[in-house]
């Protein structure tokens, strides 16, 4: 038998007899299940059907039965001479397919085909360790030279769409979950975006369909150097946007504060006719958070300076921060980035070597002076703006240094307002020769008032010259030139 139709098809007629009659009794497939990509839309497989769609529905031939239908949110279309057909979940093939099928009952070889003019916007929830967590619609663009077709939406877009992701976020473990209808089980696709900031690639595809959901899980543990790294990627909240911080403990100005791009603002900023700690260039890190504090006071535990992070899924990320290693090492990760609701806590340090209070005095987020009053007994007694960590003879010498007529020398009293409210006095055994210490010459806080008492004989010499009028001022006189 084979070996006849061979034969027969090396006759030129007989060949083409044979390929006719092969043809009117095996019929050939329809044209829905050959067709191309058509124009409007590059063709998708997963891509299917759903009210909001606009198709093209071409019958070949038959131009009174081909049109253009926006499909009903049920998914219903009612077609001339078939009525009713439910297309909702069908791919473009599907669907003539499926029409192709109905119309045979009337048409002889009918061929139809089904082409998408107009995609409906994407419907996505994006939830988890994102800014704005919610449903949101995400549109479809067109494509762009010779395939000018439809371009999904990606993880991407959507995490824009929802104000980009949190600085808890894991972005290794990112989830992408998608319904695949009836009784079928969620598809769920894990996408690590530390490899697309890295290196321009995915583990699986990002383009997004109807109904996806996007969970942006908390991280168990937090890397500082990832953070900085990640700060500029474009699924990462904008550096200028503000955010509202508190910074407490060892601060010249404990409070909550407004971070906007590495500069900062506050009312008393504002009042003041500009900000606090430089411009709008840069990123909000902590040191611009506590430049906009006051800066550090002369207690302050820079090794230890504490985050406290709120998440999403309700507890709290604790974060380490060394601005020492800042200082020394030039470990930029330590400044790292704030985020809305954050609280700075500045610890107190329990052993201050004078050396180094030195070098955090030179810090830019230590104030850039401190305000002390120097009263009494100098020649220029009034507020002093000093530099951070000025030692108590060093203010004495800004004012002038001792009235020699009428200054106790030996001793002054240091006069400070402390964080609970309450005031310390002291009397100091003041030594010119002495470094930085805490018995004779202890570092300064801001507004700490330095008081240089009258000698005895100021004192008897005030009294009298009270006491007996214009022959006191006379003794006075006498006893300031020596007699």
């Amino acid at each position: 038998m084979i070996t006849k139709v061979y034969r027969a098809l090396t006759q030129p007629v007989a060949g083409l007899a044979l390929l006719a009659m092969v043809a009117t009794t095996f019929p050939s497939p329809s044209w829905a299940q050959v067709q191309a990509p058509t124009a409007a839309v590059q063709e998708n497989v997963e891509y299917t059907l759903d009210g909001g769609d606009r198709i093209r529905i071409n019958v070949f031939e038959v131009p009174e039965y081909s049109g253009d239908y926006q499909i009903p949110p049920g998914g219903d279309l009612y077609l001339p001479l078939i009525g009713r057909v439910v297309i909702r979940g069908l791919t473009q093939n599907q669907a003539a397919e499926l029409i192709t099928t109905r119309y045979a009952r009337f048409l002889r070889r009918p061929i139809v085909t089904v082409s998408l003019i107009a995609p409906r916007p994407i419907n996505v929830v994006v939830s988890g360790e994102v800014n704005r967590p919610g449903s949101y619609t995400v549109g479809l663009q067109g494509g762009a030279g010779d395939n000018p077709g439809v371009q999904y939406p990606t993880i991407i877009s959507a995490l824009n769409l929802a104000e980009g992701v949190t600085l808890a976020a894991d972005l290794r473990q990112v989830q992408l979950r998608r319904p695949q209808g009836g009784s079928l089980p969620v598809q769920v696709y894990n996408v690590d975006l530390t490899q697309l900031v890295r290196s321009g690639t995915v583990n699986n595809d990002l383009t997004l369909r109807d109904g996806d959901t996007i969970f942006i899980p908390t991280a168990t543990s937090v890397n500082l150097a990832e953070l900085r790294q990640f700060a500029s990627a474009s699924f990462a909240v904008p550096a200028n946007r503000p955010r509202t911080v508190t910074v407490v403990g060892e601060v010249n100005r404990p409070g909550s504060y407004v971070v906007v791009g590495g500069g900062v603002n506050t009312a008393a900023a504002n009042d003041q006719g500009g900000n606090v700690g430089g411009g709008n260039n840069g990123l909000p890190t902590v040191t611009r958070a506590i430049q906009l504090a006051g800066g550090i006071t002369s207690d302050a535990d820079v090794r230890s300076v504490i985050i406290r992070r709120p998440t999403k899924s309700g507890t709290e990320h604790r974060i380490n921060v060394n601005l020492w290693d800042l200082l020394k090492t030039g470990d930029v990760n330590q400044d790292t980035l704030v985020q809305e609701g954050d609280t700075i806590v500045v610890a107190t340090a329990t052993d201050i070597n004078p050396a180094e209070s030195t070098e955090l005095a030179d810090a830019n987020f230590s104030p850039a002076t401190i305000p002390v009053s120097v009263v009494g007994e100098v020649k220029s007694p009034g507020v002093l703006q000093l530099p951070p960590n000025t030692p108590m003879n060093q203010a004495i010498l800004s004012a002038g240094g001792f009235n020699n007529a009428r200054a106790r020398r030996s001793t002054v009293e240091l006069v400070r307002l402390n964080p609970d409210g309450t005031v310390t006095r002291r009397n100091i055994e003041t030594n010119f020769e002495q470094g930085i210490n805490e018995q004779t010459n202890p570092r300064l806080r801001a507004n700490d008032i330095v008081v240089v008492n009258r000698s005895g004989i100021a004192r008897v010499g005030d009294a009298l010259g009270t006491a007996l009028g214009p022959l006191g001022s006379v003794i006075n006189i006498l006893r300031f030139i020596g007699f």
